[in-house]
């Protein structure tokens, strides 16, 4: 009778095998080892296309395109209280003198008063309520009605709700109003009187071009008589009263009277958005100049982008720096890139290299900068400055911005450096697959092999056994 191979008479067969499999899957535990190593490669090589990325990013604010530092300009007001101010890059650098007469507004009306907000008002009968806006034009205003006025729309169309016996009551108007987005805004205030709760109606857009007219149409002459109004119709016709008169900006710049039905202005000076806070009583200034300290912070966010980039290589491929990419040519070659464009000497303009505007090589590569001669630099020679840096064919961030392009391509070094070690990973895969393979084999021939001699041990085993009691 043969002896199982877990038996105690017997041999480990489990443990022999899995002993021996282990010195036999050397092979492979190494290509596991040499795998990691290439994929902490690729990780760390993301790193740093990451980095680059980033410091290319630093180059815009130094470009010659519209998001550029160089074409910024601050708008500054002499008092914010009357005024604010913000420039684009179309703006012009100048001072001038801005007077506000009247501020934008939008006109107010109220309805007549109600003894309760949630009552119904009169029977529920479907009524079409709709709201235009226009003008108000000449007539007298005579306790908060028109008297021979004309109304003509502004033709940027109307708005209708309906009221019907789910929404007729003082608050149901008003969230009916609301919900509609008319261009109204509709309130309900308590004036303490016997009927105090009144509908109060507020136009969304300020300027005398947005004046309300309310028409309705339906059977319920109570809804009518509550919300019907036109101001250019019979003092009858005027069914709430204007508290507030629609009211344009009126503001000079420069002498030079303009009216804008907004207090936010745009398009009066070139480039610049105010925004009119109060009536002046004496006039404020507006001040446009080009915004240094945003092209500082341009250079300096540069400097800053570089070292680090720099730095990160430096480290990366660095003997002995225990990092994945230790000894790393790729790196090494993109920083030798990197020092060789900013050495270069630019033409154009009455300077040529970094050094002239405070910004200097350090014993380690990196730069520092020199903020005080960079802003002396700026206030003296603005566009040479620019052109140091932008300049369409020797700037710095131009040819920072092509290297940048460059190294980030598809076919870039850092892309050529990642597909190699794709390439070594994928060949890495197949030898394993192949070990693999070959591991299954050898596993079954071991086993085979300790199992027969297990069985023959147990043999031997019972031979002993046998002969031992014949001599005893």
């Amino acid at each position: 009778m043969a002896v199982s191979a877990s038996s105690s008479a017997g041999i480990d067969v489990n443990a022999i095998v899995t002993g021996l499999m282990s010195i036999e899957r050397q092979p492979i535990d190494k290509l596991n080892t040499k795998e990691a190593s290439f994929k902490s490669k690729l990780t760390a090589l993301g790193l740093i296309k990451s980095q680059v990325s980033t410091f290319q990013s630093s180059l815009k604010g130094l470009g010659s395109t519209s998001s550029s530092n160089f074409v910024a300009f601050k708008a500054t007001s002499s008092d914010t209280s009357i005024f604010s101010a913000s420039a684009s890059s179309t703006a012009e650098a100048g001072s001038y003198s801005l007077e506000v007469s009247s501020l934008a507004q939008s006109q107010k009306l109220v309805a007549a008063g109600q003894v309760s907000s949630t009552a119904a008002i009169g029977n529920g009968t479907t009524t079409t309520v709709t709201f235009d806006f226009g003008t108000i034009s000449g007539g007298t205003l005579t306790a908060g009605v028109y008297s021979g006025a004309t109304f003509t729309s502004n033709g940027n169309g109307t708005k209708s709700l309906t009221i019907d016996s789910t929404n007729n009551t003082l608050e149901g108007i008003r969230n009916a109003i609301n919900a509609a987005k008319a261009g109204v805004t509709a309130t309900i205030v308590n004036d303490g009187s016997g009927t105090p709760y009144r509908l109060a109606l507020s136009s969304d857009s300020t300027g005398i071009s947005n004046s309300i007219k309310i028409t309705t149409s339906g059977g319920d002459g109570t809804i009518n008589t509550l919300l019907a109004h036109d101001p250019g119709g019979l003092p009858a016709a005027q069914h709430l009263n204007q508290t507030v008169v629609a009211q344009n900006a009126n503001f000079t710049v420069n002498g030079i009277a303009i009216t804008k039905n907004s207090n936010i202005v745009t398009d009066a000076v070139q480039g610049v958005a105010l925004t009119l806070n109060k009536i002046t009583t004496s006039p404020a200034t507006l001040t446009v100049a080009r915004d240094s300290s945003a092209v500082t912070d341009a250079v300096a966010g540069f400097v800053k982008s570089y070292n680090d980039l720099y730095t990160a290589m430096k480290n990366a491929y660095a003997y002995k720096s225990t990092s994945a990419l230790e000894g790393e040519a790729t790196l090494r070659s993109m920083q030798t890139q990197m020092r060789s464009i900013a050495n270069q000497v630019v033409g154009g303009g009455t300077m040529s290299q970094l050094y002239e505007i405070g910004l200097n090589f350090q014993l380690d590569g990196t730069l520092s900068l020199d903020s005080s001669k960079l802003s002396n630099a700026i206030a003296a020679n603005f566009n040479d400055v620019a052109n140091l840096f932008n300049n369409a064919s020797t700037g710095y961030a131009t040819k920072f911005d092509q290297w940048a392009t460059t190294t980030l391509a598809a076919d870039g070094a850092l892309a050529a450096r990642t597909n190699g070690i794709n390439a070594s990973i994928k060949s890495i895969g197949n030898q394993r697959d192949t070990l693999e393979t070959r591991m299954v084999g050898i596993e079954k021939r071991l086993r085979i092999q300790y199992s027969s001699l297990n069985v023959m041990l147990s043999e031997l085993s019972k031979t002993s056994e046998y002969l031992a009691k014949q001599l005893g």
